[in-house]
């Protein structure tokens, strides 16, 4: 892992994800490695991700500056690289673009695979408008570690919007990408699991093979003998569509209010 400290002149970006105004992304980079990840082909990005990070030093000072002129709106956190990752809990940027945030009163949506957030859930707790999304894609550990090699485990991610649940936080789950046969093997568990901690709100998404995608996605799917499921998901994208139907149908079956997340596509 290269881990560079850069600056940057920008901490806010305009952006078109549904609900958000701004993007906040502390780091360039992410150390989770998740062999789905979009990111790369939406930085354009040739570094070979989750082999580096550029860790903005300068991004609290430069988002104070911003906030003080920027209209008021909707700030997601974590839109391209995960703001808890591990290298977080070292340099703390996440926390502290949090304090400015709190200091001008933006609305927050915090996206994270990590039970790192916990952590600042005192400041979370100071905004007036805050919302936490806790990415679980399957429940076994195994499978997890194949497609997300560094993300807190499937258990503890519940364990966190039990926890945020509990402090009074509004929260959704996202089970994205839906993986082939991995995120069906657990699908069940892993909805009750979430209904069990609290949370109410659930986003789903199907894997979508942007460029680059399939070479790192294939290598885990090779590993556990998967790769004619995956190769069909890539060449079928409307394989997914039974899938999202029966995750759909369970997930309201047990009270939760499922969303795809993307019903356009992207």
């Amino acid at each position: 892992m290269k881990v560079r400290e850069v600056s940057c002149t920008t901490a806010l970006s305009p952006t078109s994800l549904p609900g958000l105004d701004y993007a906040l992304n502390p780091y360039r980079g992410c150390s989770i490695g998740c062999v789905y990840c979009y990111a790369p082909s939406v930085l354009r990005e040739e570094r070979a991700w989750g082999r580096f990070v550029d860790v903005k030093r300068n991004i609290p000072a430069v988002l104070a500056k911003e906030l003080r002129r920027k209209r008021r709106g909707v700030v997601g956190i974590g839109t391209v690289t995960d703001g808890y990752q591990p290298l977080e809990a070292r340099y703390r940027l996440t926390r502290y673009c949090l304090e400015q945030l709190v200091r001008f009163d933006f609305p927050v949506s915090v996206q994270t695979k990590s039970s790192l957030v916990l952590r600042d859930l005192a400041l979370l707790e100071r905004l007036t408008e805050v919302e936490v999304g806790v990415t679980v894609t399957t429940l076994d550990e195994t499978a997890r570690r194949r497609f997300e090699p560094f993300s807190s485990p499937s258990e503890r991610r519940v364990a966190t919007l039990r926890d945020l649940n509990a402090a009074g936080l509004r929260t959704w789950a996202f089970i994205g990408p839906i993986l082939p046969v991995t995120t069906e093997s657990t699908l069940e568990p892993l909805l009750r699991s979430i209904r069990e901690s609290g949370t109410r709100h659930v986003m789903f998404d199907r894997l979508r093979f942007r460029p680059g995608i399939w070479e790192r996605v294939e290598l885990a799917a090779r590993g556990a003998g998967l790769t004619p499921a995956y190769r069909v998901a890539r060449d079928d994208p409307e394989s997914f569509a039974p899938l999202e139907a029966r995750i759909q149908a369970l997930g309201e079956s047990l009270g939760l209010a499922m969303e795809p997340a993307f019903p356009g596509g992207w």
